[in-house]
């Protein structure tokens, strides 16, 4: 078992964060990992669905306790302790993106996934027809969304949100369509393949325009900054998502993150290493790639992009303080190979039900013993 002064690393952890990692004054590489509401179950030996319906009572009551077993462990709270929010305190549910093109959000008991009615050419072509001739704002916003926008406002001084991020365009493509017929889609009928991105993108920027407008801002003066959650990105070419993915994130950045410091961000949990030169070429502020794409690799194309990685997630559920050392030590190595900085050591994914305080701890030590610049 590795040393591990706490009251230390939480000060040396403040300044590791801050130019987005890449501070000179930072004594050791930065600690991304915050656990996640999901983690209390396995924690406390407590029954639920980790990606399910907690009631917001119960999610309180976990969350408190979970926080006192982490004060006496790592030393932070890490999970929110708000009390339930009203329930007449929030808006409407609008549609979402899947439905746009013909999905359907679907709740399996566990969680809930996009399923798609696109089954082939022809039916992929006739929905981008309709999708051409679509009034997107009546389609997704519900019919008692003005009268509820204002009393909300009138009630709790809240308006709604931007729209600021999204699964990425492979995810979203593959899932109404089906990652064969995607896939197969570039070599039978380019045409159909590209103006299938082009929808998307249109679709995207509509969505961005209308919660900018609701959210009570203008194009000259809203919250810059977007992300991208793209899993199945890895499962094109790099010609195929430099015809497809790549157009969309480029054209989204440019328009609501054109400044050197505004949030571009990628998530892609996958082995897709052989897009980072891709993805590169969009200043990346930060990115999460999957376990088997290094923290060099990342580095060589991505010089400035803040690494949010790249410990395994199933490495950390396992809680096997041996391996998790090994790949904090390889991970904060790589980030010091000439003063590269940047490494913000989170799970290249999400942090899954069985991950324990005691591995978070572990990460802690490894970080301060072998990742101080």
């Amino acid at each position: 078992m590795l040393d591990l002064d706490i009251e230390q690393f939480w000060k040396d952890d403040e300044l590791a964060h801050r130019e987005n990692c890449f501070s000179k004054e930072a004594p050791q590489v930065a600690l991304g990992i915050r656990m996640s509401d999901e983690c209390v179950f396995a924690e406390l030996g407590e029954e639920g669905e980790p990606w399910g319906y907690t009631p917001p009572e119960r999610r309180l009551e976990l969350n408190k306790r979970y926080n006192e077993k982490a004060l006496k462990i790592v030393g932070r709270k890490l999970l929110r302790e708000n009390p339930p929010a009203p329930a007449d305190s929030f808006f409407p549910a609008f549609r979402q993106i899947g439905e746009v093109f013909g999905g359907q959000y679907v709740f399996d008991g566990k969680t809930t996934w996009l399923k798609g009615t696109l089954t082939d050419e022809e039916s992929l072509a006739k929905k981008l027809d309709e999708i051409d001739h679509l009034d997107l704002r009546s389609f997704i916003l519900p019919a008692n969304w003005e009268s509820e926008k204002k009393r909300l406002y009138e009630k709790y001084g809240k308006r709604p949100g931007q729209f600021k991020s999204i699964r990425g365009p492979v995810t979203l493509a593959s899932s109404v369509y089906g990652t064969e017929n995607l896939l197969f889609l570039y070599y039978d009928n380019p045409d159909l393949f590209r103006r299938f991105s082009e929808t998307i993108l249109r679709v995207v920027h509509e969505y961005i325009s209308i919660f900018i407008e609701e959210s009570g801002h203008s194009e000259e003066n809203f919250s810059h900054g977007f992300s991208f959650y793209d899993d199945d990105s890895n499962l094109m070419t790099p010609e195929m998502y430099e015809a497809f993915g790549y157009p969309i994130l480029k054209s989204v950045f440019e328009r609501v993150s054109p400044n050197p410091d505004d949030n571009r961000f990628q998530h892609s949990d996958s082995a897709m290493g052989h897009l980072v030169p891709i993805l590169a070429r969009l200043h990346l502020t930060g990115c999460n790639f999957g376990p088997t794409v290094t923290v060099s690799h990342i580095r060589k194309y991505m010089p400035h992009t803040r690494i949010d990685g790249q410990l395994a997630p199933f490495t950390f559920m396992r809680n096997n303080e041996a391996d998790i050392i090994a790949e904090v030590k390889r991970d904060c190595e790589m980030a010091r190979e000439n003063d590269a900085r940047g490494l913000n050591l989170s799970t290249a994914g999400s942090i899954n039900n069985g991950s324990l305080l005691t591995s978070m701890r572990t990460v802690m030590a490894a970080i301060q013993n072998y990742g101080r610049y």
